[in-house]
């Protein structure tokens, strides 16, 4: 049931509200809709309310809303049938007071999608994207709420993960103490990470030792800023779990770790990602136990660490943990719809740059994932808990979005900039131009499909043919 059910909610969530933008916004500005449709395929379920027909059909991998259009007659029929007359055959409840598809009343001209000044016409489009935007909003400010938000009550840098576009955070060490970015005073990591996340321009970071600042010429950059510093972690041993390596080879509660094979340690990072690089590799930990010095013999054990790609990676775990500084507090509507607004802004921010990335060249496309991969991520967060689920459906309102603004005829951007363009030149494109348009933006639309299908079905391939990609 958990997974049929999660891909249905996330699908058909993300789905019905960018749909229901475009109904909404056509409703609102008198564009005649004579059918709002969830899902492709056989309708599992059909009714009509005033002069719209709903449809819930069998597959909820997208959807439509069917507007009275004169200039786009093929795509009318496709969808349900043309408004500019009557239908060869009258559909099952045909009505002799209602407008066609469902009667023989002409639609009005003032009903028309055309007929409506530039500005309704791109309310209408937009409104999709917006709605979808605004579902991760308020989904991420109702999570926040929910579960809180962990303090990290400390301003001392630990690590500090280089970039090589971004020399200047070398500049940052390991002790250093943050007392104020981009002028303002920080009292916790969490303001840390906000105001360099949240801010525009260069980072400036003022510190016990120096003024630091980092050139960031997008927000992206401030964002990959606030991931590469870290906040100090003692390097003392909290919590053993018994039977364990660690408590095999005799750490204790309470130990502070010096040194690893003679490699100095001075935060909890350097602990684990040497333990983590030697699954099956004999150690020696210097520690120091209550003021003495000594030294200890433990081999990490192999561990299988699930990943994205579905293929388990080996690291080595001894079964021991650092103190948890963190303190956790409620957050009230307001905080949280802050929250909600940065986490939707930032998640856009990476889907644009990783759309740039593709289209440089800098990120293959066998990185894309479609249905099937959505799918399995669906069943994975459900597992994990209800607050992974609407994260991740978060997260996919964001990607149609954004996607859905891409200039790809077909698509809400692409609709954007025909009609810009037809209304600066003063007149509609014919109906052979517009042809071409569609078959392009049909084309671009095919080949992204089967590029992400084949993405999601090349670990069977590659099992089945794996001579092909070698």
């Amino acid at each position: 049931m958990l997974s049929l059910l999660a891909p249905i909610l996330v699908f058909g969530l993300v789905i019905f509200i960018h749909e229901l933008g475009h109904f909404l916004a056509a409703k609102a500005v008198g564009v005649y809709t004579p059918r709002f449709s969830i899902g492709f395929g056989p309708a599992l379920l059909r009714f009509r309310r005033g002069e719209t027909e709903y449809v819930l059909a069998a597959l909820p991998l997208g959807g439509y809303v069917r507007m009275a259009s004169r200039l786009d007659e093929e795509t009318a029929f496709l969808e349900g049938g043309s408004e500019t007359g009557e239908k060869k055959e009258p559909p099952r409840h045909w009505d002799p007071e209602a407008m066609v598809p469902f009667g023989p009343k002409a639609v009005p001209e003032n009903r028309w999608f055309e007929s409506k000044p530039l500005w309704a016409r791109l309310f209408i489009m937009i409104a999709g994207v917006s709605m979808n935007v605004l579902l991760a909003i308020v989904i991420i400010s109702v999570v926040a709420m929910r579960v809180g938000r962990d303090i990290v009550p400390i301003t001392v840098i630990g690590p500090v993960t280089a970039v090589p576009t971004m020399p200047a955070l070398a500049q940052l060490q390991t002790g250093d103490t943050i007392h104020a970015v981009d002028g303002k005073t920080v009292s916790s990591w969490n303001d840390v990470q906000q105001d360099i996340a949240s801010g525009h321009g260069p980072v400036t970071i003022r510190t016990q030792r120096a003024m630091v600042t980092i050139p960031a010429s997008s927000d992206s950059d401030r964002f990959v800023i606030a991931r590469s510093v870290g906040y100090y972690i003692s390097p003392v041993i909290d919590s053993i779990v018994a039977g364990e390596r660690a408590a095999a080879g005799g750490l204790e509660r309470g130990d502070s770790i010096v040194a690893i094979n003679g490699t100095p340690v001075r935060v909890w990072t350097d602990l684990s990602a040497r333990v983590s690089s030697s699954a099956e590799k004999p150690l020696t930990f210097d520690i120091i136990r209550a003021g003495r010095p000594r030294s200890l013999a433990i081999t990490p054990k192999a561990t299988k660490i699930p990943t994205a790609t579905g293929k388990d990676s080996i690291a080595g775990k001894i079964g021991a943990a650092a103190r948890d500084i963190s303190r956790h507090e409620s957050i009230g509507l307001g905080r949280a719809f802050a929250v909600g607004t940065r986490e939707s802004w930032h998640m856009a921010a990476t889907v644009a740059g990783f759309l740039k990335a593709l289209i440089t060249g800098r990120v293959s496309v066998r990185q894309l994932g479609g249905p099937i991969a959505i799918t399995r991520a669906s069943v994975t967060a459900a597992q994990s808990g209800i607050e992974e689920l609407f994260y991740l459906i978060a997260l996919l309102s964001v990607n149609v979005a954004v996607l859905n603004l891409l200039p790809i005829p077909i698509l809400d951007g692409g609709q954007i900039l025909i009609n810009v363009i037809e209304s600066a030149k003063g007149s509609p494109f014919n109906v052979k131009t517009r042809e071409y348009i569609l078959r392009f933006g049909l084309a671009a639309i095919a080949l992204l499909f089967i590029v992400v299908m084949f993405n999601d079905t090349r670990g069977g391939f590659v099992k089945l043919f794996g001579w092909m990609f070698r």
